[in-house]
């Protein structure tokens, strides 16, 4: 569905993407995690059409974003609504300008409002809304067309749990029904609870791509046995038999005993972060 081959950006001295390469098929949910400065944003500000990139090819369903823009639907990660219109007006507009008319688009706002939990304020202006609010009104503007492909950069940044876990659900349902999902989010349990498969960025390029399965593969645990007076933490890849052997070396009562299975947050430290 998406088709991205070795992007490259430059801002001045600053070199934003580096070859960044991903691949996003219909009904995918593809997480793109990353510490700041990675290129996460300006990846997406690339495919979404508001930049063009220095050289490199982006394809949404075999053509150049400017040609598919109304394949695309994009909240991006800083709140950019207008603050007099009410949420339902947003939603009028931009569906209008995505090309559903009458009907279709009172029965897109109907169910959106709903999936969103929208209708007590559907009416009431985005400037008098709270942050959450304002989130899940922004979600909203970019799947009211129904999107063949969602580009949600930091989407529940700040957001309350309500607008997280209603946003999160959408995203669910859209996937099953063959949307192709880009998500960028620091907020690991996030890709988990969504199934997302994950690319890993640094320094403007992909440099690990494929399931938490697969990436966490391989990936150190840790052990951790409390005695009276003293703590013996061990990293291990095998951490049943590393416990046993603990437990039989052990000389002194035992407190309590901590497993830790390695994470997504143990793959982001492990690949993303740099270690000066």
């Amino acid at each position: 569905m998406l088709e991205v081959d070795h992007l490259v950006k430059r801002y001045g001295e600053v070199q934003a993407l580096a070859g960044f390469d991903l691949s996003v098929a219909a009904g995918e949910i593809v997480g793109v995690v990353g510490h700041n400065g990675a290129g996460k944003s300006t990846f997406l500000e690339i495919v979404s059409g508001l930049i063009r990139q220095d050289s490199g090819t982006v394809l949404i369903n075999g053509r150049p974003p400017a040609a598919a823009r109304a394949e695309v639907g994009v909240s991006p990660q800083h709140i950019a609504l207008y603050l007099p219109v009410t949420v339902r007006e947003h939603l009028r507009l931009f569906g209008g300008l995505a090309g559903l008319r009458r009907a279709e688009l009172s029965a897109a706002i109907d169910e959106l409002a709903a999936a969103m939990h929208l209708e007590e304020f559907l009416d009431r202006r985005v400037g008098i809304l709270s942050g959450g609010q304002q989130r899940r009104t922004q979600a909203a503007i970019a799947l009211i067309h129904r999107p063949a492909l969602l580009l949600l950069d930091e989407p529940t940044a700040g957001a309350d749990p309500e607008t997280r876990q209603a946003l999160l659900d959408v995203v669910k349902q859209r996937a099953a029904q063959g949307t192709a999902v880009i998500y960028t989010t620091h907020y690991l349990s996030e890709l988990s609870e969504l199934q997302a498969t994950i690319a890993v960025a640094k320094r403007g390029r992909v440099i690990a791509r494929g399931s938490s399965e697969e990436l966490l593969a391989g990936l150190p645990g840790e052990v951790r046995v409390t005695f009276p007076d003293e703590t013996v933490s061990v990293a291990t890849t095998n951490q049943s038999a590393t416990l046993v052997e603990l437990l039989k070396t052990a000389q002194k009562p035992v407190e309590s005993v901590d497993i830790h299975h390695p994470d997504l947050d143990d793959l982001y430290r492990a690949l993303a972060v740099d270690h000066d």
